[in-house]
């Protein structure tokens, strides 16, 4: 029997002649056999090296082979097992076919049928085989771009993400490049689709042997393309990217035709300078890059400028009215960034005034769970609790215009001191009402400390003149923070929590929103689960 592979097979029995018998007779069949007497040594061979098929006692002296059986499983499900037993019975047949056996067979084996098992299972086997090779080649064109050969979107959906978790884990950086050649579609025009193509192939080549053996190529769509750069920060970036503009200034693409020179835009992502934290982000973060760079014309490279860490604590190292003109200035300068990126840059001051104000982290994310659930049972629309959402984390945004002595003074307030606490809607408000997509959220925000009979501020507001958003926030913020310990008392218990937010039904609270609060909190316990559960 000719193959151009080696067939292993291992026995493991702990009779020397049956070894010794099926190492001749399979042998000579072409097969490369190798025998053990003991599921410890077998275990060590399965381990260390791959074999075809195992024909395995179900009896050894230092356990049961179907243990050994599970093990080869778990190891690769398409290993051939073909057990032996000297006391065959049908509980032990059923035991074993249930484990994964392929075959059974009792002592004296009639060798004429092990070897049509063996062949027939080996057949089977390559089928399986073949069909995981031609599923993982399926799976590589899948993410590959059939023109340029380069990885494409999918792939860069996946390898992102699994490249962010690797740099957030370790402390690592972790840079994008966002590329765009420059007025390609006039190539198209003049020279036709079909020679626009060439030179998109050329430029991949050109690209790809620019970069190093770990940074990953990507073709983006159209003329298009990204470069993933693991372990790179922002100034190894630059370096990089200033250094490709240059050769391009020399490089001449189809050089024995018609003489072709790209200029490239590109656009500058890198964490974790540039304050991103998802891999979404830090996309649309190397996309709004390339945009500005595009804006500037060829050859240009910029790179993203959000709000980093370091300018949150430079912002938060002053207090008062300080901290309101430069959080204000920062946000007009990015006026015309993408919502999402600006929304994220809103976000971090709102954080940032969070861990000032209470002593637990998860104040905002308690209240958006009760919010969310809140507008569920009240049936509003998508936008309605998208809106509240966003109020339920910047509802006390305009604290950081408050000092720190008074937000972390233990003792009551003065009369002064409350007076400036009270201006934090206002400036909350303020701080956003310039953000047209946030428009939404400003009511909320503004109106969240009103009472449902009018004894509230900053306007006075009474019953179903203050808008719903802010009836909702106002449930949810003071319930969370009767649960939270605060710098001068304990947390109460969520059924003295529950208790407070009741007695407060139509003098602080709405009682529809109250009424609807009650029903989810009824809800999640049905579900063993706690209001301030994250929503998905």
């Amino acid at each position: 029997m000719k193959n151009n592979k080696i067939i292993k097979l291992l026995v493991v029995d702990d009779d020397p002649n049956i070894r010794l018998n099926l190492k001749d007779i399979l042998g000579d069949d072409g097969y490369e056999v190798k025998g053990v007497g003991t599921l410890n040594k077998a275990e060590i061979e399965i381990n260390n090296n791959f074999y075809n098929v195992v024909i395995l006692d179900i009896k050894l002296p230092d356990g049961e082979g179907i243990n050994l059986l599970k093990e080869i499983k778990k190891i690769n499900k398409d290993i051939i097992v073909i057990m032996f037993t000297g006391f065959a019975s049908l509980e032990s047949s059923i035991a074993v076919l249930n484990e994964g056996a392929f075959a059974y067979f009792q002592k004296p084996v009639n060798m004429d049928e092990l070897r049509i098992i063996i062949k027939k299972g080996l057949n089977m086997q390559k089928l399986a085989l073949d069909n995981i090779r031609l599923l993982a080649e399926l799976k590589e064109l899948s993410m590959k771009d059939p023109l340029t050969g380069l990885y494409n979107y999918r792939y860069l959906r996946e390898r992102l993400f699994a490249e962010f978790k690797r740099s957030k884990r370790y402390g690592l950086s972790l840079t994008i490049i966002m590329i765009d050649i420059g007025y390609f579609k006039s190539i198209n025009d003049i020279y036709g689709h079909q020679y626009g193509d060439l030179i998109l192939k050329e430029f991949s080549r050109w690209l790809s042997d620019s970069v190093r053996i770990n940074d990953i190529v990507i073709r983006y769509g159209g003329e298009e393309f990204l470069l993933i750069l693991p372990d790179t920060d922002e100034k190894g970036a630059i370096t990089f990217g200033e250094r490709q503009l240059e050769q391009l200034n020399e490089k001449v693409f189809d050089s024995k035709g018609k003489k072709i020179k790209l200029k490239l835009s590109m656009g500058i992502s890198s964490y974790p300078e540039n304050g991103v934290n998802t891999e979404s982000t830090h996309l649309n973060s190397a996309d709004q890059a390339l945009r500005e760079a595009k804006d500037k014309g060829g050859n240009n490279l910029c790179v993203y400028r959000g709000v980093s860490k370091i300018e949150v604590n430079n912002i938060m190292e002053k207090t008062g009215k300080d901290n309101i003109a430069k959080l204000k200035e920062k946000l007009y300068k990015m006026k015309n960034r993408v919502n999402q990126t600006l929304l994220e840059s809103i976000y971090a001051f709102a954080r940032a005034m969070e861990a000032k104000d209470y002593y637990t982290s998860e104040h905002a994310e308690c209240m958006i769970s009760i919010v969310i659930q809140i507008g569920k049972e009240l049936k509003l629309t998508p936008k309605e609790i998208e809106d509240i959402k966003h109020a339920a984390t910047l509802h006390d945004l305009g604290k950081i215009g408050v000092p720190d002595r008074i937000l972390h003074k233990r003792a009551k307030l003065t009369k002064k001191e409350y007076e400036q606490i009270k201006k934090h809607p206002q400036v909350g408000a303020e701080i956003i009402r310039c953000v047209h997509f946030l428009e939404g959220v400003v009511p909320a925000v503004l109106y969240h400390h009103e009472r449902y009979d009018g004894k509230g501020y900053c306007n006075g507001l009474k019953g179903k003149d203050i808008p719903l958003g802010a009836r909702i926030v106002s449930v949810a913020d003071v319930y969370q923070a009767l649960i939270s310990d605060r710098p001068y008392r304990k947390a109460f218990t969520e059924y003295e929590a529950m208790k407070i937010i009741k007695e407060g039904i139509n003098t602080q609270f709405d009682p529809d929103v109250v009424k609807s609060f009650i029903v989810t909190i009824e809800k999640q316990k049905k579900k063993g689960k706690g209001i301030c559960k994250k929503e998905s």
